[in-house]
């Protein structure tokens, strides 16, 4: 199961937040069809937002054909994203050049921004996708 982090600071709304973890935990098969999103009372408890911000980003989900809601079931995941880089071998390789840029004394923010940087620079022709 999903466990969604809120990142008050982040400028990002909070329903959006939760849709890019929820797409996040599906592009790297942590999520499967058939699985079910945790309530929205449990997403309330574990992250302290109203539950009306949980049931938004669940709505977009659902427009957006990922998952479906089930009346007195919950919320089930109906299609997953990607290829479950997990698996990659290149995951291991991002692990080496992480702990490498964690020892030449780069923050998290450091990371992040260069690795967008690239990203973008390589991936043009989709920036403006969501996450």
């Amino acid at each position: 199961m999903v466990e969604y982090r809120i990142d008050r600071r982040s400028g990002v709304a909070t329903y959006v937040q939760i849709v890019q973890q929820t797409k996040q935990a599906l592009r790297l098969g942590l999520l499967e069809p058939g699985d079910k999103l945790p309530t929205a009372r449990e997403v309330v408890e574990a992250t302290a937002i109203n539950p009306n911000t949980v049931l938004k980003a669940y709505r977009e989900l659902e427009r957006e054909g990922l998952v479906e809601a089930r009346r007195g079931l919950g919320t089930f995941v109906r299609k997953s994203l990607g290829a479950h880089p997990v698996d990659s071998p290149l995951r291991e390789e991002l692990d080496r050049w992480t702990v490498r840029a964690k020892e030449t004394g780069l923050e998290r923010g450091d990371v992040e921004a260069l690795f967008t940087s690239v990203l973008d620079e390589y991936f043009k022709e989709d920036q403006g996708d969501e996450a």
